[in-house]
């Protein structure tokens, strides 16, 4: 089993990157989150992994912190969902992101995830929120945050813009500072 890569980040490819371990390229499959993340091709990157195993494959997957390593095992526990959506949930929502929808039961946010639909976002709730205790969500409020996507979403916003920005969200700040500071992420947004 490969639990961490440590190499020289030698190519970046979309959603895949190739770290040089002592002369081997292991092409491994990140979060696009990550890869905004990842230092220049040719310094060191570090990334925790996770092999997915199949009977005509073998897929590295890799992930800057181990905590959304913990976060992509568990989703990928769950029935009907694969590595592929694991990944780009983690791509879309991040870790804590994730943690929050499925405690809020924010189906709105699941359902942002490309390959999930509304049954599919309930089915991971049902099954998964049990999962996400307290200890998993790392101490990160979700009613404001499930306030604030209604809020941007009365306003006009839409799901992919909300999706995107509520990472960036202080989610101990009261509901009109997220308000304030997420209208002025998307404003610079829609301007660039």
């Amino acid at each position: 089993m490969i639990g961490r890569l440590r190499g020289t980040l030698a190519g970046v490819n979309g959603d895949r990157v190739i770290i040089d371990v002592a002369g081997v390229g292991y092409e491994v499959h990140v979060p696009t989150r990550a890869v905004r993340d990842l230092p220049s091709v040719g310094e060191e990157a570090v990334l925790h992994t996770h092999l997915h195993v199949r009977e005509d494959a073998l897929t590295l997957f890799g992930f800057p912190s181990e905590r959304e390593l913990s976060t992509f095992k568990l989703l990928i526990g769950a029935q009907g969902i694969g590595p592929k959506v694991g990944l780009a949930m983690l791509s879309t929502l991040d870790a804590d992101g994730v943690a929050v929808a499925i405690a809020d039961e924010d189906l709105t946010a699941l359902a942002s995830v490309p390959g999930i639909g509304k049954r599919t976002a309930q089915k991971i709730v049902i099954e998964l929120k049990p999962k996400f205790t307290a200890v998993e969500v790392g101490g990160v409020g979700g009613g404001g945050l499930t306030d604030l996507r209604l809020a941007l979403g009365q306003l006009g916003y839409t799901d992919a813009e909300v999706a995107d920005v509520i990472p960036d969200i202080d989610s101990s700040a009261s509901t009109e500072e997220q308000l304030r500071s997420a209208l002025r992420s998307l404003g610079g947004r829609r301007k660039a």
